[in-house]
Order: structure tokens, then C-alpha cells, then sequence
């Protein structure tokens, strides 16, 4: 009997095994189309009817398009157009002049979404974003209202200047921003190019502390990192923030039009996770900048800076729900 319960135990143990080396990945876009807009090569995802309502998610900073691996079928069951890109410096999306600046700017990221809707024949599009994502979406719909049917926007209204971003914060909140003090120097440009990879991960951590995210889930959008321009696009970018990087020319009066906090009139929800450990503003701060149809959304159970892979079914009801506004 003894020998019985060992050679079923063992059994048990190898098949386990036998299990674990084979698990499944987790899923992943597999059709990514490429196209000339601007001045990028932009990759995305382009999936749901051709005809109908089109809805661009735009990701954040050190994330990918996965973080709307979730939320793209579940929008796409529902009729919806549903298109992600990377944005610069991210996955498959290059640079097609191999001299340009590599600009993180907030208003060259914007600008990026128009020429992506221009080159698909997009006349108008819900948007929804968070981080980074969120930040484009908002300067979008600030600017031109007349291409947004609807926003939705993780942590409300980040539109902001360098004149701004020269104003010190309490030393808990300048605490949150260490990473873009971390950037600003040369030690910082240099440790984020090698150490892209574990950097972006303790990023992940902080800002979603509840999120038990697991490795393989990490290293799936970890490969968009590797893109060539992405340590550049991202030093520019929180470096422009304290007044580091000048921006170019062709985006000064963008950039001049943002500064005086242009309010937002299209229909809106904004989101915010109750466990969001990244730099965020509280919902009262920015309410009165939304001028049009507008509702604030609390996430609760954990939710930290990435809803869309945290809590999908409520970021899927949120671009269903702001179209209705």
C-alpha cells in the first residue's frame, strides 16, 4: 500500500511538472499592421468592424499595448472599431527619419494620435488612456475637440507646461517623482539604457503595489522596451518636465495653447484606481476642467495606475458608458 501511495504521489509530482514547463503564455496581440503617420512608422492594432465606432486606447510609460489585451475583445464583441498603437519609442513603432530628435514632448505625443487618425481616414474616435496615454488623450481633446466623440481619461486632467513643472511640490510628492530626477542626469540617462528592463518592472510595482502581476505577464510587454529610440523618447520626455530639454520649434505654439490649461468640453469620464502608488492629482483638483458632459469614477478592490489590465470590465464600461454621456 505504502509503494501505491509513493508511485501515485511520484506520478503526481512528474505530471505537475510535466505541466508547469508547459503552461500557456499569455496572450498577446498577434496581428500588428504598420503604417507611415507623421513622422513615425507606427505599429498598432487594428481589430473589430471596419464600420463601426472607433475607439483608440493609448498606453502609458513603461507599459505596452498588452495593457489592453483584455478590454480590445470585450469591446469588439460590442461592435466597436478598436485601435491601439505603440506609441514612439514603444514596440514596433520607428522614427522614419533616422536623424529626427527623439521628442517625448507632451505635445509631439499628441500630435502623433491626430497623424495616426489622419493616415487611417479616422475623422473622429473615443479616446481612452492612462499615464502617458491618458496625458495625449487629454491634449487631443483639448485641442481638437471636433476629431473626440468621447474621452476617457485614468486620473483626470494631466495636461501640463514647463512653467509648471518648475514649481516645487511638498517632499512627499517630489519623493513619488525620483525616477525624473533620476533621468535628469547623465548617470540617470545611462543607468535607464542598461537597466531598462528591471527599471520598468519596480515601476510597475510601485504604481500598482496590489497588482501580483507575474513574470511572464511583466516580460510579454517588457519586449516593447527593447525598441531602439525608447531610452531617448523617455529621457526627453521627463527631462522636457523640468525645463531640461528646450521641445522643438514646430511644437511651441502647441505647447503655448497647453500652458494656459485649456479646458476640455467633450463628453468625459475620468478614472482612478484606489491604489494608485503613481504621482496622480486628486479628482477635486481638475474637476472644473471639464466643461462638457462629465463623471468621476472611483476604482475600488486594489486598483492601482494600469486599470485597463487591472480592472478591465470597469475600463471597457467606461468607453461604452462615456458614449452615452
Amino acid at each position: 500500500m505504502n509503494k501505491t501511495i509513493q508511485a501515485i504521489a511520484l506520478a503526481g509530482a512528474l505530471f505537475a511538472l510535466s505541466g508547469a514547463s508547459h503552461a500557456a503564455a499569455p496572450a498577446t496581440f498577434n496581428n500588428i499592421k504598420q503604417i507611415n503617420a507623421g513622422e513615425l512608422n507606427v505599429g498598432y492594432v487594428d481589430e473589430g468592424p471596419a464600420n463601426g465606432p472607433v475607439v483608440i486606447l493609448l498606453h502609458g510609460w513603461p507599459y505596452d499595448i498588452n495593457s489592453y489585451i483584455d478590454v480590445v475583445p470585450k469591446l469588439t464583441a460590442q461592435g466597436y472599431r478598436v485601435i491601439v498603437p505603440h506609441l514612439r519609442g514603444f514596440g514596433t513603432t520607428r522614427f522614419l527619419d533616422p536623424k529626427a530628435v527623439r521628442n517625448g514632448e507632451p505635445a509631439a505625443l499628441a500630435t502623433d494620435v491626430i497623424a495616426l487618425m489622419d493616415a487611417l481616414k479616422i475623422d473622429k474616435a473615443t479616446l481612452a488612456g492612462y499615464d502617458w496615454g491618458a496625458r495625449s488623450a487629454d491634449i487631443v481633446a483639448a485641442l481638437w475637440p471636433e476629431r473626440v466623440k468621447g474621452l476617457v481619461s485614468v486620473s483626470g486632467y494631466l495636461i501640463g507646461s514647463q512653467e509648471a513643472g518648475k514649481q516645487p511640490l511638498p517632499p512627499a510628492a517630489e519623493l513619488q517623482w525620483w525616477y525624473q530626477f533620476y533621468f535628469a542626469t547623465e548617470r540617470g540617462r545611462v543607468g535607464y539604457e542598461k537597466n531598462h528592463k528591471d527599471f520598468a518592472k519596480l515601476i510597475w510595482k510601485l504604481a500598482s503595489p496590489q497588482w501580483k502581476f507575474d513574470d511572464a505577464t511583466y516580460d510579454r510587454s517588457a519586449v516593447a522596451l527593447e525598441n531602439p529610440d525608447h531610452a531617448a523618447v523617455t529621457v526627453y520626455n521627463y527631462r522636457w518636465r523640468l525645463g531640461l530639454e528646450t521641445g522643438e520649434a514646430k511644437y511651441a505654439d502647441l505647447e503655448a495653447k497647453l500652458a494656459k490649461f485649456p479646458s476640455i468640453s467633450v463628453p468625459t469620464i475620468t478614472l482612478e484606481g484606489d491604489a494608485n502608488g503613481a504621482p496622480h492629482p486628486e479628482p477635486s483638483s481638475y474637476a472644473k476642467r471639464f466643461t462638457g458632459k462629465y463623471k468621476h469614477e472611483l476604482l475600488t478592490g486594489g486598483i492601482g495606475h494600469n486599470p485597463p489590465q487591472e480592472a478591465p470590465d470597469a475600463f471597457v464600461k467606461a468607453v461604452i458608458e462615456v458614449g452615452k454621456l
